[in-house]
């Protein structure tokens, strides 16, 4: 091979070399535009920022002012709902003294009819000397309010003797030995007692019997 052909690949080696060179850096300028570009088109501009943030903080304070509403709004219907409770108690209590205070009412209104009776029977008694006429009175004011107590309130009169003696009825004050009895007796009363709805509230005061041993 000649000088001159060598020469002439040498150029030429050298020329596509070049070339090459230059496509390297054209290639590489386009993708460092097209990262840059990209660059760009991904960021927000500070004015985008800036109003971005002022969005959230104006919604945070919206939440924040509807959060204080309810919280006022609910502190508000708790104490009402206190003070509703506090009358409630106080009311109940007013209606338990009311209720204790007049509880006897009734009673109270059915012992006054006998009352009435008493007090003319007294006025009766002042302006006349007939005792029979009085003692009758007397008896028949005395039937009528036992009568009341028992239909109106279920009062029982324990007053019967000759019957055996019961410690749950009766209260043994005298003591005496009777030919003939097998078991404690009432032998006299003393005292009537009274039962209201079967219950003793109080007993008999009697006189006992007891069988001669």
């Amino acid at each position: 091979m000649g000088l001159n052909t060598q020469q002439n690949n040498w150029e030429r080696n050298m020329e596509e070399n070049k070339d090459k060179e230059k496509d390297k850096e054209e290639i590489t300028e386009e993708v460092v535009a097209e990262t840059l570009d990209e660059d760009e088109a991904g960021q927000e501009t500070p004015d985008a920022c800036a109003d971005s943030d002022q969005d959230m903080i104006a919604s945070l304070q919206e939440e924040k002012k509807k959060l204080e509403e309810e919280v006022a709004s609910l502190k508000d219907r708790m104490l009402r709902n206190a003070a509703e409770t506090e009358n409630y108690k106080k009311r109940l209590q007013r209606d338990k003294e009311e209720a204790v205070k007049y509880a006897n009412t009734a009673l109270v209104k059915d012992l006054i009819g006998p009352i009435d009776d008493f007090s003319r029977a007294l006025d009766a008694a002042e302006k006349s000397d007939n005792f029979d006429a009085l003692k009758e009175g007397v008896r028949m004011i005395e039937d009528r309010l036992y009568t009341i107590l028992k239909t109106n309130w279920g009062l029982e009169v324990i007053d019967q003797d000759n019957v055996p003696f019961n410690p749950d009825e009766h209260e043994a004050c005298l003591m005496e030995e009777v030919d003939g009895l097998k078991e404690d007796t009432v032998t006299m009363m003393l005292q009537k007692g009274y039962k209201l709805n079967g219950r003793v509230i109080r007993p008999a005061k009697v006189k006992v019997g007891k069988g001669r041993s």
